[in-house]
């Protein structure tokens, strides 16, 4: 198969470029496209074009920016299983998965656009004579930065808070997996979103970020990825005293209490974790099990994983595809062995499938040590960790001893334990019973080295705006 071309998109026109990366499918290990790579002059092209745009759509009424973004998410409901197909080539997770993210995104573009025509500001009581007034406004041309596990739903989070906003966006999305967003910014362009008001950039990270964030156009900054990339990045906006919206890494623990049910919540765990092979940063990871409960739970959890049917996600059937690159092989295999030689027992998995592809397979291990890497690191994949405890303050103490606080999820069906978990966990998002924690209606974001800033519910569009106080006496 010749691969194909992977433009930029910049005021309203793609463009290819002499220099390109390899997209590469990681079922086979095949180069499937080429990516082009932004040059200093189309970064350049991009941050100007953003600035008309902003000119333009931060003048646009909020019900016509609303309009315009929801007929842009109606044509990728239209367009799903083409969309779906081309996030799995890329990423590799099964159709139903990519197809599930298709639908996320659109319900993000979706309740964004309702949260354009509810952007309220106020009036503040005062004396007679003068009256107070409290305006929100677009803070200006975003640089937005997204990752490659979720290469559709993720771009969409932010360009569609942003555009709601009425803020423009250059947005560099993954080398790994450029097309979801391709997608997007077609819809776009077709729905009448005007020229310049997204932008789409691929290339080298740094080289990216270096040129945008300290530009004075760009106003704001809105990524997710790393924390140690994150860092930089907040570091890097915080010279140039630029608001940062950093959705960063997770660890996310899972307590399984005295009285919850151990098979249905072992179920329901494998059922999670292994979503997206394991490569999500909310995914349940550490597991800390009620002693009495844990062998009941462990049973439940390895027959459930071990059951996954593993393979490329676009045969049918297939549960858990590759994971993204031999990155994260190398990882998973060093994190494994970490554990193993200090004392943990393997349960399941624990070694590269020998096939073509970057495939590790459903991995759990019980009996961890503190000093294991696992617990320290995230392992951003196919790896759980299953560990016995004694009391509900115990399990609490262990959820929260990392610096990480994304999500953080537990079971139980007595009142008292879902309010110590309620007010106990140290997360961004605390799930009890269930193992969801985004969706658009709410905000979604991090505590600790998690992250700053919120998406999604009626916080989400508060990163994309300024606030003016504006003081009108009589004259």
């Amino acid at each position: 198969m010749t691969p194909r071309e992977v433009p930029l998109f910049i005021d309203g026109q793609w463009r290819m470029t002499p220099d390109t990366l390899p997209v590469i499918d990681p079922a086979t290990e095949d180069v499937i496209a080429r990516v082009a790579v932004a040059r200093e002059g189309d970064l350049t092209d991009a941050i100007a074009a953003a600035e008309r745009g902003f000119a333009l759509w931060s003048r646009t009424g909020p019900a016509d920016r609303a309009a315009v973004i929801l007929r842009a998410a109606a044509i990728l409901r239209a367009g799903i299983a083409d969309i779906a197909r081309d996030i799995t080539l890329e990423n590799g997770k099964p159709l139903a998965e990519a197809e599930a993210e298709v639908i996320r995104g659109c319900e993000f573009l979706e309740w964004d656009a309702g949260e354009a025509v509810r952007d309220y500001g106020r009036i503040v009581p005062s004396r007679p004579g003068i009256r107070y007034l409290v305006v929100h406004e677009p803070i200006g041309p975003v640089a937005a930065f997204s990752p490659w596990n979720f290469p559709m739903s993720q771009p969409a989070r932010k360009i569609a808070g942003a555009l709601a906003a009425g803020c423009s966006v250059i947005m560099k999305a993954s080398e790994e997996t450029p097309t979801g967003v391709l997608h997007i910014a077609r819809a776009l362009a077709d729905a009448g979103l005007p020229a310049g008001v997204l932008n789409l950039v691929f290339g080298v990270p740094a080289a990216i970020s270096t040129r945008l964030i300290p530009d004075p156009a760009i106003r704001a900054i809105a990524f997710t990825g790393s924390t140690a990339v994150g860092r930089v990045l907040t570091e890097m906006a915080g010279r140039h005293l630029k608001p940062a919206l950093m959705e960063l890494g997770g660890h996310a623990p899972v307590i399984v209490c005295a009285d919850a049910d151990p098979v249905a919540a072992g179920q329901a765990a494998a059922r999670r974790k292994y979503r997206n092979a394991g490569q999500v940063c909310t995914s349940p990871t550490r597991f800390y099990v009620d002693r009495a409960l844990c062998p009941a739970f462990t049973d439940a959890f390895v027959a459930t994983a071990a059951a996954l049917r593993v393979g490329p996600g676009a045969e049918a059937g297939v549960q858990m595809g590759p994971v993204a690159n031999d990155r994260r092989v190398a990882e998973l295999q060093r994190l494994t062995d970490d554990a193993v030689n200090r004392g943990a027992r393997l349960l399941l998995g624990g070694v590269r499938l020998n096939r073509p592809g970057y495939f590790f397979p459903p991995t759990a291990l019980a009996d961890v040590p503190d000093g294991a890497e696992v617990f320290s690191t995230e392992p951003f994949g196919p790896l759980a960790v299953i560990n016995a405890v004694d009391t509900l303050d115990e399990a609490i103490a262990r959820a929260n001893a990392l610096p990480y606080g994304l999500a953080a999820y537990g079971f139980t069906r007595d009142a008292a334990h879902v309010e110590r978990l309620m007010s106990g966990l140290q997360a961004g998002n605390v799930s009890i019973n269930t193992l969801e924690a985004s969706v658009a209606e709410v905000p979604f974001g991090g505590v600790k080295d998690s992250g700053l800033g919120r998406e999604g519910g009626v916080e989400g569009l508060h990163h994309y705006r300024t606030v003016k106080t504006v003081s009108l006496a009589q004259p």
